[in-house]
């Protein structure tokens, strides 16, 4: 949440897994750790989702690189999760769709940068798939979002 005059910070409480009260990070036993995303979350509450969200801007236009256009549409999700009263760490579920693997995995240091600005350190459970191409030709990658705003 943000003010005209910047950024809001909120007092959360946490479960012992850091996620906030009502989500829950599901990590098996003896499985190791997973980097950027969580095995499997669970949670009770309202349902938030989004469709596939491209990086378009307020004039519909598209940075011609990979990482603005992820940067876009990392904003564009926190704005549609703002806009149904859910926050970035309500996030359960990230399904990517990119058009070049090679140009995410060559640009995953500056995308997982720009996530944790967006999004802070909240890593729910991600998919990353390979697409031949998006329906806006020019996009590069679309995001679908999954969020349940606890009780």
């Amino acid at each position: 949440m943000s003010t005209k005059n910047g950024p809001t910070l909120a007092v959360l409480p946490v479960g012992k897994d850091g996620a906030p009260a009502g989500i829950k990070v599901l990590q098996p036993s003896g499985w190791p750790m997973p980097k950027g995303y969580a095995n499997g979350m669970a949670a009770d509450g309202r349902i938030v989702v989004t469709g596939g969200v491209i990086g378009w801007d307020h004039e519909g236009h598209l940075a011609a690189d990979f990482v603005g256009q992820v940067r876009q549409t990392l904003q564009n999700i926190a704005a549609i999760l703002a806009e149904g009263d859910a926050r970035p760490d309500h996030l359960m579920r990230l399904t990517w769709y990119v058009v070049d693997m090679d140009e995410y995995l060559r640009s995953l240091k500056e995308v997982g940068r720009i996530y944790r600005e967006t999004f802070g350190a909240h890593y729910p459970a991600m998919a990353l798939v390979q697409v031949v191409r998006l329906v806006e030709k020019a996009a590069r990658v679309e995001i679908e979002a999954t969020a349940v705003v606890p009780r």
